[in-house]
């Protein structure tokens, strides 16, 4: 724990999720990183320049470190005339030009972030849905970026460590929002975290940070005493009040119970752990029918940003972990850091 914390230059072993789609604001980061864990900026859906701005916000709030995240891009499958005719006519919202994403333009995307958290000099980068090229690695250990690579499997994690990442988040299957799955498995690498960190920590030299479904204080004591050299914590934070989630979103996570989290690939074409609603019920048959990531996700944004404009819970992607049901109050970013870290 002390490797890490010192890594980090943190006081305490409290890592908030960067959460990707806009519930993560600079305020919220700050306030995290202010109080001695480390804040988590999420690139994923943002452009680059909006990237920039919201590290350059982050360091007027805080002289303390924080991480970006950011997702690897991922070769798109190719997609039938009959797989796009299939959900044309299911969505009731449809995207301009019927937002076909183009692999070259994500790859631009990345490269352009890149340069930015360089130039930047952001202190902690993480990386989610695959591990970065060689190329990419050498330029941020060359200006001394700490880099985190996340895991859901031990391949997965040994498969980072060998790659040059400082330390790993091991995901495991009660943590809301995308997977990070990234290389094959014979099962459904859908692996639960105490499983996960008891696999893993005898074989990784890095420090191993514990993800999914932890809520409260005796779940970061828990996950510490296997093994674990910090926490990631999402869906706490998102019932914050420096959180950016709809009202509506922190209402769900409050009224939810844990049982009622299901992972689905409807929302995105990416499997993702969230709150069920009726969108989830109702196409859960065409589960396997989804399009492929990014696609799916861009084809039923505007049905999720129409739902939220709205307050539709029923057809907004409700991110959440298998925790939620112990999530009881919204309250301040310090509030909950005090609470997560006894201090």
């Amino acid at each position: 724990m002390g490797e890490l914390t010192s890594l980090l230059r943190i006081k305490h072993t409290i890592i908030q999720a960067p959460m990707a789609g806009g519930a993560v604001t600079p305020e919220l980061v700050a306030a995290v990183s202010t109080f001695g864990g480390l804040g988590s900026l999420a690139s994923g859906y943002l452009e680059p320049e909006n990237m920039r701005e919201q590290i350059r916000q982050v360091n007027q709030l805080t002289s303390h470190p924080f991480q970006v995240n950011v997702f690897v891009p991922e070769s798109i499958p190719e997609m039938t005339a009959e797989d796009l005719t299939f959900w044309k006519k299911r969505l009731p919202e449809l995207p301009d030009a019927h937002g076909l994403p183009d692999e070259q333009a994500l790859w631009d995307d990345f490269e352009q972030k890149m340069n930015i958290l360089l130039e930047e000099q952001v202190p902690i980068v993480s990386f989610t849905f695959a591990c970065p090229n060689e190329q990419t690695i050498r330029r941020f250990k060359q200006l001394g970026t700490l880099l985190i690579g996340t895991a859901t499997t031990k391949e997965e994690a040994l498969f980072l460590e060998e790659k040059g990442m400082d330390a790993i988040v091991l995901q495991g299957s009660e943590a809301g929002g995308h997977r990070g799955t990234f290389l094959p498995s014979k099962g459904d690498a859908l692996q639960g975290l105490i499983s996960l960190i008891s696999e893993v920590k005898p074989l990784c030299h890095v420090p191993l940070i514990a993800a999914g479904g932890i809520v409260e204080r005796k779940g970061v004591e828990a996950v510490l005493q296997l093994g674990a050299d910090a926490v990631q914590i999402g869906t706490r934070f998102l019932a914050s009040e420096e959180s950016a989630a709809p009202d509506v979103y922190k209402q769900a996570i409050l009224q939810a119970e844990g049982s009622e989290t299901a992972i689905t690939k409807l929302f995105s074409g990416k499997r993702a752990r969230g709150i069920v609603n009726q969108w989830m019920e109702k196409e859960r048959p065409h589960e396997e029918a989804t399009l492929p990531y990014p696609v799916q996700h861009r084809w039923t944004t505007p049905m999720r940003k129409k739902a939220a404009a709205e307050g539709n819970l029923d057809q907004m992607a409700l991110w959440a972990g298998q925790g939620v049901g112990r999530i009881q109050s919204i309250l301040p970013v310090k509030d909950i850091m005090q609470e997560l870290s006894k201090a």
